[in-house]
């Protein structure tokens, strides 16, 4: 039997912009507890957005963020011997949570530049709805369109 779920901590909005978004999303980039490496990379990559869109950073980091996130995905499941990928709904902190691993993971895929520049980029592109985050969520969506069949075995 499963244990009770994990409790959900909270964070403390990011020193500069009072955004708990902007928090989580630091505390997702950072590696080997660096936080203010990380910090120092989306303030870079906000001022990057200031200087090439001429719009407020975080404007454009909520759009991309909602733009990137996914409404549906997949999620395997075992029904009388066989594996089935079923349809599920994405809400709340999941959304969110996908769309800030799929940013870092696309900014981190772009080669030959630094990750605050690369960062700012993929923001810019998912704002636009383009982009390798935008890639990853048409991606997802159509994994989930194409196992439409199988969302009877939804467990509501």
């Amino acid at each position: 039997m499963r244990r009770s779920r994990a409790k959900r901590r909270w964070i403390n909005p990011d020193p500069k912009f009072g955004s708990l978004q902007v928090a989580r999303f630091s505390n997702i980039l950072m590696e080997r507890g660096k936080k203010s490496t990380a910090q120092k990379i989306i303030y870079g990559a906000f001022d990057d957005i200031k200087a090439k869109t001429k719009q407020d950073p975080l404007e454009v980091f909520d759009k991309a963020i909602r733009n990137v996130g996914p409404l549906l995905e997949v999620k395997g499941r075992r029904i009388g011997g066989a594996n089935y990928q079923i349809p599920h709904e994405v809400h709340g902190h999941r959304r969110e949570t996908l769309a800030f691993r799929w940013i870092i993971e696309a900014a981190r895929g772009r080669r030959g530049k630094s990750m605050r520049q690369a960062l700012a980029t993929e923001l810019i592109d998912a704002s636009r709805k383009e982009g390798g985050a935008m890639k990853k969520r048409a991606q997802v969506h159509k994994m989930a369109e194409a196992n439409k069949a199988f969302a009877h075995f939804a467990v509501r």
